[in-house]
């Protein structure tokens, strides 16, 4: 089987995000940094699960997909969130899809509080 040639950068962000949210664990690392940045090791502490190479794996794909920020300050190192390309991809993907079955919704609300 032959892979098909992503089109354009876009594109191959959108592949970086879908692998990188693909991980229950990653997705977890990105919750823990919803509210605030995170140095590696209080990371680590709450993924005890995995070892600090494991976590340092998973932030690098986070990282690679943009999600992340990683800042270092001394020895420690500071890991933000991006949000960014989960904006754009819900933007493309999401929001797209979404809206044909919120104007039934609608319609179909409307059409049964008139009946």
């Amino acid at each position: 089987m032959v892979k098909r040639p992503l089109k354009n950068k876009e594109d191959e962000q959108d592949e970086l995000v879908i692998k990188a949210i693909a991980s229950a664990d990653r997705r977890l690392i990105l919750d823990l940094l919803r509210d605030e940045p995170q140095t590696t090791g209080a990371i680590c502490k709450e993924l005890s699960w995995l070892n600090r190479c494991t976590v340092m794996q998973h932030l690098g794909v986070l990282e690679k997909a943009r999600l992340i920020i990683a800042r270092k300050e001394g020895r420690q190192r500071w890991n933000y969130l991006d949000v960014s390309p989960i904006q754009r991809f819900h933007e493309r993907w999401i929001k797209a899809y979404a809206e044909p079955s919120a104007s039934f919704l609608s319609r179909l609300r409307s059409d049964l509080e008139s009946a």
